[in-house]
C-alpha cells in the first residue's frame, strides 16, 4: 500500500510530528508501517483543511494529514478523525459532503496513541467536522491540541509518529456514530475495547440535519456495517428519528455491549448468530460469550429445568462460566438465560456436555443437592406462613424471624424455624448424570 503523510509548513503541530517520522525512520529499527507499505511524505503552504483533490497531486491508496487540533476550550489532546461536512462548509470542504474513510486504520493509531499518550494528554477521536471534502483517496487526520505550547511538544511528537508508524490494522467492524460531543467519548471508549472502528460520527449538534440522503453517505464513505447511537445524549424523540432513518436505509444498530461482545468473532459469521437467535426465539437479546472465529451457527439444547435452577441459585457464577466456553446465549423478558444455546457445528456435543456439567456443579455446590442414578435431586426447605399460624404466630415481625431462621417465643411457647418449615424435592432428569459430576 502506498501511504502519503501529508503535512503544512504552517502548522507547527504538522511539522513536529514529521520531523519524528524522519528522526524515527532514521535511526532504524522495525517499525510496523514499512514493512509492506510505501511512504511518501507531501509538505504543503496552505491549511490542511482546503486541500480538496490533493489525492490527484499524490499517488496514494491512503492519506494521513498530520496537524495541529485548536479548540474554544483548549486541553492537551492527541485525536484522529476523518473529514466532512454535515451543513455549511465553515471549515473548508463543501456543504454536505463527506471524505472517505479509514476506520481500520484511525482504530489502529487511536488504540496506539492511548498507549503512548504523554501525560496529561487526552486521546479521543474527534467527529467530522472539516475539510478537505472532496477526495477519492480514504484518509485521516492525526492531531496534536489544543495550544501552540503542545503543538510544539516534543513528547506529543513522538507519540504520533510512534503511534503512525506501529499502526497495524486488524480485521474491524467498521461502524458509523450517532450522538456525543466533539470528542465522541462513547464511540472513542468503544474503539479503544473492542473492534468496533468508527469511520463518520455525527455529533448531537448536527444531529437535527440529518436525513436519509447523508445517513446512506456516512455509511459508504466509512464502509460500515452497522451504526451505534449514543442514546443518553441525543434530545427526546431524536434517537426514534435517527433509528427510523438507519432502519429505512436498511443499516444494522448495534448497542455498545453488542459491539463489545462481538469479541473476535468473525462478523459474517456474527450475522448468521443474529438470525439463529432470531429463529430460536424472536425478540430475545443475544449475548456472546466465548464464541470467536468463524464457523456454522446450531442451536444447542439443555434441559430447561437444569438451566432454570442453576440460573436461580447462582446467576452470576453461571454467566461468568460461559464467558470460557465457545458459546451464546439468550434472554427474552424475565428469562435471563434460555436453555437453547448456540455454538458451533461440530463443537455443539462437546458444549452441551460442558453446560451440563457447570449447571451440575453449580447446583451441588450451592444447593441442597443430591445424585440419585440419573436424576439430580433438590431439596427445597422453604417458610410455610400456614404453618406459622396454625401454631398461633401472626403476621408481621415474627414472620420475618422465622423465615429467617430466628426462633420466636409465642406466650411462653418457643417455636423453631424448623416447626413451620415445609420440605419438598424436584428431581431433574439427566441421562448419564455420573458423567457430569
Amino acid at each position: 500500500m502506498r501511504i502519503a503523510l501529508i503535512n503544512s509548513k504552517q502548522d507547527a503541530a504538522g511539522v513536529n510530528i514529521r520531523d519524528h517520522l524522519l528522526s524515527l525512520l532514521a535511526e532504524g529499527g522495525r517499525w510496523p508501517l514499512t514493512d509492506n507499505h510505501t511512504l511518501a511524505f507531501h509538505e504543503v503552504r496552505g491549511r490542511l483543511i482546503h486541500q480538496d483533490r490533493i489525492d490527484e497531486e499524490v499517488a496514494a491508496d491512503l492519506i494521513i494529514f498530520i496537524s495541529r487540533h485548536s479548540s474554544a476550550q483548549p486541553a492537551p489532546a492527541l485525536t484522529v478523525h476523518v473529514t466532512g461536512n454535515y451543513g455549511a462548509a465553515d471549515l473548508g470542504g463543501e456543504p454536505g459532503m463527506l471524505a472517505p474513510a479509514a476506520p481500520a486504520w484511525m482504530h489502529a493509531i487511536l488504540q496506539n496513541l492511548a498507549a503512548r499518550a504523554p501525560e496529561g494528554y487526552r486521546v479521543s477521536y474527534e467527529v467530522t467536522h472539516h475539510g478537505p471534502t472532496a477526495l477519492f483517496t480514504p484518509s485521516l487526520f492525526v492531531e496534536i491540541g489544543s495550544t501552540a505550547a503542545e503543538w510544539a511538544d516534543p513528547a506529543a511528537g513522538r507519540a504520533a509518529a510512534e503511534s503512525i508508524l506501529s499502526a497495524v490494522p486488524r480485521e474491524t467492524i467498521n461502524l458509523i456514530g450517532f450522538g456525543g460531543t466533539h470528542y465522541a467519548v462513547r464511540q472513542t471508549s468503544i474503539a479503544l475495547a473492542s473492534r468496533g472502528a468508527f469511520g463518520h460520527i455525527a455529533p448531537t449538534r448536527e444531529i437535527g440535519a440529518l436525513e436519509i440522503g447523508l445517513v446512506r453517505r456516512m455509511q459508504e464513505a466509512s464502509r460500515a456495517v452497522a451504526a451505534y447511537i449514543d442514546e443518553k445524549s441525543l434530545p427526546s424523540g431524536e434517537a426514534a428519528r435517527i433509528e427510523r432513518l438507519l432502519d429505512d436505509a436498511g443499516i444494522l444498530i448495534l448497542s455498545e455491549s453488542e459491539i463489545r461482545e462481538i469479541g473476535d468473532l468473525e462478523w459474517a459469521t456474527y450475522l448468521r448468530v443474529r438470525v439463529l437467535a432470531e429463529e430460536i426465539a424472536a425478540g430475545s437479546r443475544l449475548r456472546v460469550h466465548g464464541l470467536t472465529g468463524q464457523g456454522t451457527p446450531v442451536p444447542v439444547g439443555i434441559n430447561p429445568a437444569l438451566v432454570e435452577e442453576a440460573v436461580k441459585s447462582d446467576k452470576g457464577g453461571f454467566i461468568a462460566a460461559l464467558d470460557r466456553l465457545p458459546v451464546a446465549h439468550l434472554s427474552k423478558g424475565s428469562t435471563e438465560v434460555l436453555s437453547t444455546f448456540i455454538g458451533f457445528e461440530g463443537e455443539s456435543s462437546r458444549l452441551a456436555s460442558d453446560i451440563t456439567t457447570l449447571c451440575v456443579k453449580l447446583l451441588l455446590i450451592s444447593e441442597d443437592a443430591v445424585i440419585d442414578g440419573d436424576h439430580l435431586v433438590l431439596r427445597k426447605v422453604r417458610f410455610d406462613p400456614e404453618k406459622a399460624r396454625r401454631l398461633g404466630v401472626p403476621r408481621g415481625p415474627l414472620f420475618a424471624m422465622l423465615a429467617g431462621g430466628k426462633a420466636v417465643e409465642i406466650e411462653g411457647q418457643k417455636i423453631t424455624p424448623d416447626a413451620v418449615q415445609t420440605t419438598s424435592a424436584k428431581r431433574i432428569h439427566i441421562p448419564g448424570l455420573e458423567r457430569y459430576i
